[in-house]
C-alpha cells in the first residue's frame, strides 16, 4: 500500500467503554493498552472519572474512554460520575457496551442499554467474563436478547481478565471509526498525569487490602512530588476517609495495614516510573468529602 493510500484509509476516533459497575471496563482498558493506567478492583465505583487510553496501529488510532460504572447517583461525587458517562456518550464515535455475561440481567443492564439506545451511536457488544461460564451455549439467549434490542456492529464474547480475544478488538474498533488523522502522538498511551496514576495505584491497593471494610469511601490525592534525582522520586499521597473509624481501618494495628498498602503501591509505582521512589502515605478524615466540590475538583472528578 502506498503512503498516500495508507493515509486515505487511516481511521481514528473516540471509543467509550460503558457498563455497570464491575463489568470489567478498566481491566479491558489495561489489557488492550498493554499497561496499567486505570485502577482495578472487585469493588463497585472503582473508576470515578473518564480515563483515556490510546492505541496506535498502522491502520488507525483508537482513543478508549473508560467511564465510571453506571449506577444511581447519591452523593455529588456520584452525580459527577454519571455526568461523565453522559458526556462520554455524547462525544465518541463508537460505543462498547461491556456486559458481565456470567450474571443474570437486571434493571441496571436495561438502564445501560437505554443510554446506548438514546445515544444512537455505532456500538459493539462485548460479553465479558466468559471464562466463568462452564457452558458457553448459555451466551446464546443473551446474544439473542441484545440483538433484538439494538443494531450492534459486532457482538464479541471476551475475557478481559484472561486476555481472550483481546488481540482482535483494536482491529474491530478501528473498522467502525471515521477516516481521520491521529489524535495523539504515537508514543502517547494516556491523557492521565503520572501524579493521577500514582494516586489511583494507591487507591487500588487500599480497596484490595481493606476488602469489604472500606468499600468506596476513600479518595487519594498526590500532594507532593519531589524529583530528588533522575532515578529517585519522593511522593506524598493523602488518603481521605469520611470518619475516624475508617481512618483506623486504613492504618491498621500498629500501622500494619497502611504499611502494606505502601509496599504494594510502591512496587507498581516504581514499575510505572522506571526507577525507585519513596512513598509517604497520610490518612486524613474529611467528613462528607463526596459532597465537597473543591475536593472533588482536586480528585479530577470534575463537573
Amino acid at each position: 500500500m502506498s503512503k498516500a493510500t495508507a493515509k486515505e484509509s487511516y481511521r481514528s476516533g473516540y471509543v467509550a467503554l460503558i457498563g455497570r459497575p464491575n463489568a470489567g471496563k478498566s481491566t479491558l482498558l489495561n489489557q488492550v493498552i498493554g499497561q496499567k493506567i486505570a485502577a482495578v478492583s472487585d469493588k463497585p465505583q472503582t473508576t470515578r472519572f473518564k480515563i483515556q487510553g490510546v492505541i496506535t496501529r498502522p491502520e488507525g488510532q483508537i482513543v478508549l474512554v473508560d467511564t465510571p460504572g453506571v449506577h444511581k447517583p447519591g452523593y455529588e461525587m456520584n452525580r459527577r460520575m454519571m455526568a461523565a458517562v453522559q458526556d462520554a456518550l455524547m462525544g465518541v464515535d463508537l460505543v462498547c457496551l461491556i456486559r458481565d455475561a456470567s450474571i443474570s440481567s437486571g434493571n441496571g443492564d436495561k438502564f445501560v442499554l437505554e443510554l446506548i439506545q438514546r445515544s444512537n451511536k455505532p456500538a459493539l457488544l462485548l460479553l465479558n467474563k466468559i471464562d466463568k461460564l462452564k457452558d458457553k451455549t448459555a451466551l446464546l439467549p443473551l446474544i439473542e436478547w441484545y440483538r433484538n434490542e439494538y443494531e450492534w456492529s459486532e457482538v464479541i464474547p471476551i475475557s478481559a481478565l484472561r486476555g481472550n480475544v483481546i488481540d482482535v478488538l483494536p482491529n474491530e474498533m478501528i473498522k467502525h471509526l471515521p477516516p481521520g488523522e491521529p489524535l495523539f502522538g504515537e508514543d502517547e498511551l494516556t491523557d492521565q498525569s503520572v501524579r493521577t496514576m500514582v494516586a489511583e495505584i494507591v487507591r487500588e491497593k487500599i480497596l484490595q487490602i481493606t476488602g469489604d471494610e472500606i468499600p468506596y469511601v476513600t479518595a487519594v490525592v498526590t500532594e507532593k512530588w519531589e524529583e530528588t534525582r533522575e532515578d529517585f522520586t519522593r511522593i506524598h499521597c493523602a488518603i481521605f476517609v469520611d470518619r475516624p473509624s475508617q481512618k483506623k481501618i486504613v492504618i491498621g494495628k500498629g500501622a500494619s495495614r497502611v504499611k502494606e498498602i505502601g509496599i504494594q503501591a510502591r512496587r507498581d509505582i516504581e514499575s510505572l516510573l522506571g526507577h525507585r521512589c519513596h512513598l509517604e502515605l497520610f490518612v486524613k478524615v474529611e467528613k462528607d468529602w463526596r459532597d465537597k466540590a473543591q475536593l472533588l475538583d482536586e480528585l479530577g472528578i470534575s463537573e
